[in-house]
């Protein structure tokens, strides 16, 4: 039983929150739009939901993964303390450089802006109140958060069950649409034939709708008996994730058809318009807000994890490294994230940061499961309280898959990659100048 002292976390979330943190940080607003992208690069139905089964067993594949990193190493920050300790502090200063301070608050400012977008949407307010309203809803969830991780949590369940309850009603609706014909949504279209490229480059997207799944590890800290609860947590999680998005998908094929859905915008809102009218893509731009609202939550309470433990290191500002020691809550890790998402997102900035980001990002999963090799190598006699089976296939499999991503990434936009490398180099100055500047003021 691991025990905590008074000025750090208290392990206070059980396995259902767990399992709402790994649902609500996957499932964000990319279900709700992605399927008609993938639709476009295939030529039938059951083309689809395979390219949504395949992404899924692959991304189950990272997640045992990091269930037994989370379970070897239940602290707070997740992949930066497996790097910090498989490689080194800068190649963990470099990751955090890139996530905590770029990828993190790009992504809640972004998503943020999408919140704002369908709930002024839903309530007829005009676009003038979009960014008001995505500063308002970072400022409050930040709020909540300084309060500590079960005020968090208790915010985090209602929206992922609110997010749930959106998918539900989509797949009730693509059903009812269906009239009993639902083997017709997997028939191929004769005239819209789709190249194997096509077929695999449509695996990028969907991969991408599966990312979040690491949030748990970075508030593994705070999970209670974490060497049990983070494995049945992230493997609960994921596979409801996973069945959420195959019934999704069938729901989508079925009420609009491959044609259709390939043909939409807003899959989503068409569906419910096609059977319920405007009200019916009015209910479900709340859906989707509260799916992105529930997403930024755990964002922003991710992120201030990994902020804290660099401040802890010495390689971030002291003062982020503090734990309150009445709520256990990161506050000052938390106000410098919120901050910075709220410039992020008044600058409008965002989403060209997350662009030069994801080859980061991904790198960093690469890294963080390679670390894994490494705990196995140099902890032999260590009882490991969970194993990912299968060893070494799984890790194997997702590492060249994620690799794939990363070089399909940097073939699409070159510039892009090319930007998130210089960004990732820019940090060895940084760490240098960060350990100089600590050295010559103690």
């Amino acid at each position: 039983m691991l025990t905590e002292p008074a000025n750090a976390y208290a392990r206070r979330l059980n396995t259902w929150d767990a399992a709402m943190i790994v649902i609500g940080g996957v499932i964000g607003a990319g279900i709700f739009l992605t399927p008609a992208t993938v639709a476009r690069h295939t030529s039938s139905g059951s083309e689809v939901l395979i390219l949504w089964v395949i992404g899924g067993l692959l991304t189950l594949a990272g997640v045992l993964c990091y269930a037994e990193l989370g379970a070897r190493r239940p602290q707070a920050g997740g992949i930066y303390v497996y790097l910090r300790e498989a490689f080194g502090l800068l190649p963990a200063f470099l990751f955090g450089w890139t996530m905590a301070l770029i990828n993190y608050p790009g992504s809640v400012a972004a998503v943020a802006t999408m919140f704002a977008d369908y709930f002024c949407a839903a309530i007829g307010a005009p676009l003038l109140y979009v960014k008001p309203v995505a500063v308002g809803a970072i400022v409050f969830i930040v709020g909540i958060n300084l309060f500590g991780i079960r005020a968090g949590a208790w915010m985090q369940n209602i929206f992922t069950v609110l997010k749930l309850a959106a998918i539900a009603l989509l797949v009730v609706a693509g059903l009812v649409l269906a009239h009993g014909h639902l083997g017709l949504a997997l028939l191929p279209e004769a005239d819209h034939p789709a190249s194997s490229w096509a077929f695999a480059g449509a695996l990028l997207p969907v991969l991408f709708t599966y990312g979040g799944f690491h949030y748990l590890n970075d508030l593994a800290g705070e999970v209670r008996n974490p060497q049990r609860t983070l494995p049945r947590a992230l493997g609960m999680g994921m596979l409801g994730v996973v069945i959420c998005y195959v019934l999704a998908n069938y729901a989508y094929l079925a009420g609009l058809g491959h044609a259709g859905l390939a043909a939409s915008q807003a899959p989503a809102a068409d569906l419910m318009r096609r059977l319920f009218g405007e009200n019916g893509a009015t209910v479900m731009a709340i859906g989707i807000a509260c799916s992105t609202f529930g997403y930024c939550s755990i964002a922003i309470a991710g992120g201030a994890r990994v902020l804290q433990t660099m401040g802890a290191d010495g390689v971030f500002f002291r003062a982020a490294g503090r734990v309150d020691p009445r709520t256990r809550a990161p506050q000052i890790a938390l106000a410098l994230l919120g901050a910075w998402a709220v410039v992020l997102t008044l600058s409008g900035s965002f989403n060209q940061l997350l662009n030069y980001t994801t080859v980061g990002e991904w790198l960093g999963h690469v890294f963080g499961i390679g670390t894994l090799f490494w705990y196995r190598k140099h902890f032999i006699d260590e009882p490991a309280p969970y194993q990912v089976p299968f060893y070494p296939l799984l890790p194997l499999i997702f590492t060249i898959t994620v690799f794939g991503v990363i070089v399909a990434s940097a073939i699409h936009a070159p510039g892009d990659a090319g930007m998130s490398l210089v960004i990732i180099a820019l940090g060895v100055p940084v760490y240098y100048g960060w350990q100089w500047w600590t050295r010559s003021r103690s």
